[in-house]
């Protein structure tokens, strides 16, 4: 694969799309629901849970928020209230539309601090290096919450595991693992 950032991110987004078309409608379902019991044993040990809607050919991690929300976790979702500024963790579901088509939780939703956070990628490595959508909003968003001790999860097909280093810019915030339907990976 190009190492260059932006090339490497167009091949995985191309690989990631063709993957999910060869997947039908109910392999699909049966892949998201082994993510979910991946990601639920995760949850044991938090209290608020974070982790996103998914767009397009991402995984979705809704099944396990739901799971989660059974168990007593408060379950929250990214939402801007500016789309200049680091979005924040809204508890709640996913109702409205927000900035970039993402769905996020109402604006009056109340602001949390999520001990475990699912987060969406494009590709990650086997250093935790995660190659996101290149806006950087995850990593603007979560490098105080690491530092608070947030556990970051990486999401994704099997298949987003690259194996080769991503190139690490200084402001990349390195993942503790990565959940996909065959399993969860710890890095270092």
């Amino acid at each position: 694969m190009p190492q260059h950032k932006d090339m490497l991110r167009q091949a995985a987004l191309d690989a990631r799309k063709a993957f999910v078309r060869t997947v039908d409608d109910a392999h699909r379902t049966l892949l998201e629901q082994k993510l979910a019991q991946h990601l639920t044993s995760l949850c044991a040990h938090a209290s608020v849970v974070a982790g996103y809607h998914p767009l397009g050919s991402e995984i979705s991690p809704l099944l396990a928020m739901e799971e989660a929300r059974a168990v007593g976790r408060i379950v929250a979702f990214p939402a801007f209230a500016d789309p200049a500024k680091p979005f924040r963790f809204l508890a709640g579901d996913p109702l409205e539309p927000g900035p970039f088509g993402i769905m996020q939780p109402k604006r009056r939703a109340p602001v949390v601090e999520p001990d475990l956070i699912f987060v969406p990628l494009v590709a990650i490595d086997g250093r935790g290096t995660r190659l996101g959508r290149g806006k950087g909003h995850y990593d603007r968003a979560l490098v105080r919450l690491r530092k608070t001790g947030a556990k970051l999860i990486g999401v994704g097909w099997a298949m987003q595991m690259l194996p080769t280093e991503i190139p690490r810019d200084p402001w990349d915030v390195p993942l503790h693992g990565f959940a996909s339907p065959d399993g969860v990976e710890y890095f270092g």
